[in-house]
């Protein structure tokens, strides 16, 4: 471990504690004295996240947080509570169990994280992952949230597609409710 003060690469552990999601260790530099604090947290499995586009990505903890910290921009949110919406974000990722996950599942978790922390974060992150077309289905979404109609991720049961099948005949897309509704965009699905 590094000294940040005078980058001397040795130091040894004063305190260890545990922490939130790892372990926090006190060290002391062994060369300038120096004290200073770091993290040590377990890391997970490696675990492939499907984009729109098809293309798999390995987990990024730090891009989910940055997409997290844009959101919560100039709200009254601490760093340790961004720390701890991205941990909470993540435990529900990885606690899904699959070794690949769709992009939407993880927006979907963040979303849902979001509208218990903050309804302006929650709404900020929805306007930039969900494509609202125009006012009125903003204005849909602050209602409905709102009115407590949005529904929670269980509800949606958000899953891999099936690769289509030549043979297989198209079916109408479910919303909650199970009834077919084609012509909503895909956003409004989730309100519905």
């Amino acid at each position: 471990m590094r000294c940040p003060y005078c980058h001397f690469r040795d130091s040894r552990v004063t305190d260890s504690r545990a922490a939130d999601d790892g372990i926090r260790r006190r060290r002391q530099c062994t060369a300038c004295g120096e004290r200073f604090t770091t993290f040590e947290a377990i890391q997970l499995s490696a675990l492939q996240v499907v984009k729109k586009d098809g293309r798999r990505e390995d987990w990024n903890r730090e891009k989910v947080l940055a997409g997290i910290r844009k959101a919560c921009s100039k709200r009254n949110i601490s760093v340790a509570q961004l720390e701890g919406i991205v941990a909470e974000i993540e435990a529900k990722v990885m606690a899904d169990g699959r070794p690949e996950l769709p992009s939407s599942f993880v927006g979907e978790v963040a979303m849902d994280v979001l509208r218990k922390a903050d309804h302006i974060a929650y709404i900020r992150f929805a306007s930039v992952y969900r494509p609202f077309t125009d006012l009125a289905s903003l204005k849909e979404a602050v209602f409905a949230l709102e009115e407590g109609r949005i529904a929670t991720l269980q509800e949606r049961n958000l899953q891999l597609p099936l690769p289509p099948s030549e043979s297989a005949p198209s079916r109408p897309r479910l919303v909650h409710g199970g009834s077919a509704n084609r012509d909503l965009p895909d956003h409004a699905e989730a309100l519905s």
